[in-house]
């Protein structure tokens, strides 16, 4: 069944989904959560399979084709590939990716691209053993990129992208290690810059290591060349002069990409959120459980997204940061 195209009150139409499938993580990234974790959700809080299916089939129907699966970390999760292949195979659902910290990827490599995952994002800040423990408090580096070599060796994971947070103080002495490891390896690496998402509240502006900067410090040693930009994404991708590799910057702080804006977000316990940063959340959860049909629930969702924020405020006066951090968010 299709339904009208879904669009919000700016004039733009929704293709993207973000969805989180727990708020749980095995890491605990500075930007993301303190030391000692936060609290997590209640089982029966989290949607069921059956309803995140539900709800991304609806959208589908809608015309939003592109969905991203998010946590938390997705792969805690028990039984997370039977999940993504009941996604994979719903009419509409055209693109279907998963973000991951690659923790557990080893583990889940073959299983995710037998479900129909197309597009993998590993989350790396560092390459560097110790500094990838001081930012994620987990010795867990060798277990990532033994995660990511698994996934690999599957032509249809191609491409792979690395995200790469850059927080002024700390991704400097990782620019140009990461720009290696994007020519000598099948990977492309995306910076992007340190939003307010973090638990503690402790973000300002001066952290912000900006694209443009790292771009700089790499073109330094490596020479860049633009690609043209798709409309909608989120990064602005460049490919060595070489031809050796691409890589890639996201600049919501210093470069919003909110005018043509597509993406919504679904959190872990049913919440639609119109934006990362918004300040208010539509349940979807309640009034499924509660028996509302598919009609109801898209009546629910055009509602809400017809209200999707303009942009967001991060570089206004008078800007508030979300009460979720990231990790409840779902990015």
């Amino acid at each position: 069944m299709e339904r009208e195209p879904l669009t919000d009150g700016h004039g733009r139409t929704i293709g993207d989904v973000r969805v989180s499938v727990t708020d749980r993580c095995n890491f605990r990234c500075q930007y993301c959560m303190p030391a000692e974790g936060i609290p997590w959700l209640e089982h029966d809080d989290i949607l069921r399979f059956e309803e995140v299916a539900r709800v991304v089939a609806l959208l589908a129907q809608m015309g939003v084709s592109d969905v991203r699966l998010t946590g938390g970390e997705p792969l805690v999760r028990r039984d997370f590939p039977r999940l993504a292949a009941m996604l994979a195979e719903l009419p509409g659902v055209e693109d279907l990716a998963l973000t991951t910290n690659g923790y557990l990827l080893e583990r889940d490599a073959a299983a995710l691209v037998g479900a129909g995952v197309d597009r993998f994002n590993v989350s790396i800040d560092s390459l560097q053993r110790d500094r990838f423990y001081e930012l994620t408090r987990r010795d867990a580096l060798p277990r990532v990129l033994a995660g990511l070599e698994a996934l690999a060796r599957y032509p249809q994971a191609h491409p792979i992208k690395i995200n790469a947070v850059g927080i002024r103080g700390f991704t400097e002495q990782e620019v140009l290690p990461f720009a290696r490891f994007a020519r000598e390896r099948p990977f492309e690496v995306r910076f992007i810059e340190f939003m307010p998402l973090d638990a503690d509240h402790a973000w300002n502006p001066g952290k912000v290591l900006t694209g443009a900067e790292i771009r700089a410090a790499i073109e330094e040693h490596y020479p860049l060349e633009p690609e043209p930009r798709e409309p909608s994404a989120t990064a602005r991708v460049y490919r060595f002069a070489d031809g050796r590799g691409r890589i890639g910057f996201i600049n919501p702080v210093s470069e919003p990409f909110c005018a043509d804006c597509n993406r919504i977000r679904l959190t872990a316990e049913g919440r639609l959120r119109t934006c990362l940063f918004s300040l208010g959340e539509t349940d979807l959860r309640g009034p499924m459980r509660d028996g509302a049909s598919d009609d109801d629930l898209e009546r629910i969702i055009r509602d809400a997204v017809w209200r999707k924020e303009l942009k967001h405020h991060v570089n206004e006066p008078g800007f508030i940061q979300p009460a979720r951090s990231m990790s409840a968010i779902g990015g």
